[in-house]
């Protein structure tokens, strides 16, 4: 059974990243874009995951969170601003799951989801993503080329998975950056450039020199992975 999320944040923006991000990863989601739409929501839908803007207009997400947590245990993920740790504890200590920062990785935000649902059992483990010689497990970081491990940084584990899990597509670069970083991020094309540079460098060393496609004018891609020509 598909697991419905909740989504709740006033910036219509935000919605459509996380409603997009979840939705590629399987999920059902209904929107709420105030405090006191989301309590309607929760009661009337019964969602498996709430995602919560703590910074709402007029209620905000600690109330929203408050009274929800009267009536309903819902697994609850706190959308909060850079450096705000006070509203983090706080909404830690009235019974929210996690929290995570703006700006946020789409990846991370499901990465966060999922792990939440699969502590209270609602959601198996992923399996791992494969095609051709290469192997990765995003739940637990690791990427592996004919079985040796390659050791990745975050972001660049975030752009393997975002090209294998759809290696037929053509992704443009500020969808990429999107994926990786989240929206109303400035990045440059140096910074990505640099990201692609070392993702192909660590998995050409490690026998796969044909995994990342750059299509000129487009995009990147999927190589076919099949390793060095001989």
């Amino acid at each position: 059974m598909t697991s419905t999320v909740l989504i709740v944040d006033d910036d219509a923006d935000i919605r459509d990243v996380v409603r997009i991000a979840l939705a590629q990863a399987g999920f059902q989601t209904q929107e709420a874009a105030d405090g006191a739409a989301a309590l309607e929501a929760v009661s009337r839908l019964k969602p498996d995951l709430v995602v919560l803007d703590i910074g709402l207009p007029e209620m905000d997400g600690l109330e929203v969170c408050r009274t929800v947590r009267v009536s309903s245990d819902v697994p609850i993920l706190f959308l909060t601003a850079q450096g705000d740790e006070i509203d983090r504890i706080v909404g830690l200590e009235m019974g929210a799951d996690d929290y995570l920062p703006k700006p946020f990785s789409p990846r991370e935000l499901v990465a966060r989801v999922k792990a939440i649902l699969r502590r209270g059992g609602t959601i198996p483990p992923d399996q791992p993503l494969r095609h051709g010689m290469l192997e990765v497990d995003p739940d637990r970081h690791l990427c592996r080329v004919n079985g040796a491990k390659v050791d990745l940084t975050a972001r660049e584990m975030d752009l393997l998975v975002k090209l294998m899990t759809r290696p037929d597509q053509v992704h443009a670069r500020p969808a990429l950056v999107d994926a990786i970083y989240g929206v109303n991020v400035h990045v440059s094309d140096r910074t990505m450039d640099s990201h692609l540079r070392n993702l192909r460098a660590k998995l050409a060393s490690a026998g796969c020199d044909d995994a990342v496609e750059t299509m000129h004018g487009i995009g990147i891609r999927m190589g076919p992975c099949r390793g060095a020509a001989a």
